[in-house]
């Protein structure tokens, strides 16, 4: 006697997606699906789970026991097996999601001229403008009071430096390897989201804990 397999669903949540306001939040956008039979696969993706609205606010946790009842709602004698993270951060963005060029500039200005006048004041902390002169002295043997070249020759280097270090010169990387800042930048986002999730996850037991609580008084 030949047994019919048992659905199966294998899912794994991607760790944060953005969408625009108004638009729904379906499966496929959450979680990369994989079905056995195949034939589900492309239903399930179009499965709605929610639609954000002005009182969600800009952060929507997704945990996989909210997704598990809505497959089954789809497909009741399905077998849901999680890969990785339980859960998602939606990010609601309203229009383009794109930065404005003025705030960009104007970023650019702020970064510019606070990082010159950082340089700037550590120099004249460590008194490197004597230090120059001396190395030129050192060097030609004559004391020279502005050795131009030699701070022109400095100043490009310390351009290419941060060029290196930073392992980027306008859109273009010498390799493959993450950037410090891109790095910094991931930590940092990795960080907001785990306390996100945790904020979030305290408050949706918060409000399970009161709706038990009034349905026990009722």
């Amino acid at each position: 006697m030949s047994l019919t397999p048992t659905p199966t669903v294998y899912v794994r949540l991607r760790s944060r997606i953005r969408i625009q306001r108004g638009r729904s939040v379906k499966l496929g956008d959450v979680a990369h699906l994989l079905t056995s039979p195949e034939e589900q696969e492309g239903r399930l993706r179009e499965l709605e789970l929610l639609r954000p609205g002005p009182e969600d606010g800009n952060l929507i946790l997704i945990d996989i026991l909210q997704i598990i009842p809505e497959i089954r709602r789809t497909l009741p004698d399905v077998t849901v097996e999680l890969i990785g993270s339980g859960h998602t951060l939606v990010e609601v963005v309203v229009g383009s999601g794109k930065p404005s060029k003025s705030l960009f500039i104007l970023v650019w200005l702020l970064l510019f001229f606070g990082s010159a006048l950082t340089i700037m004041n550590f120099h004249a902390d460590v008194n490197m403008q004597e230090v120059q002169i001396r190395i030129v002295e050192m060097i030609t043997g004559r004391r020279d009071e502005h050795p131009y070249l030699f701070q022109v020759a400095y100043s490009l280097g310390i351009g290419f430096g941060m060029a290196v270090f930073f392992n980027h010169l306008f859109k273009k990387k010498w390799n493959e390897e993450p950037t410090p800042l891109e790095v910094e930048m991931f930590l940092y986002q990795q960080n907001v989201d785990k306390y996100v999730v945790i904020e979030e996850t305290e408050r949706m037991h918060e409000e399970e804990r009161r709706e038990m609580n009034a349905n026990e008084r009722s």
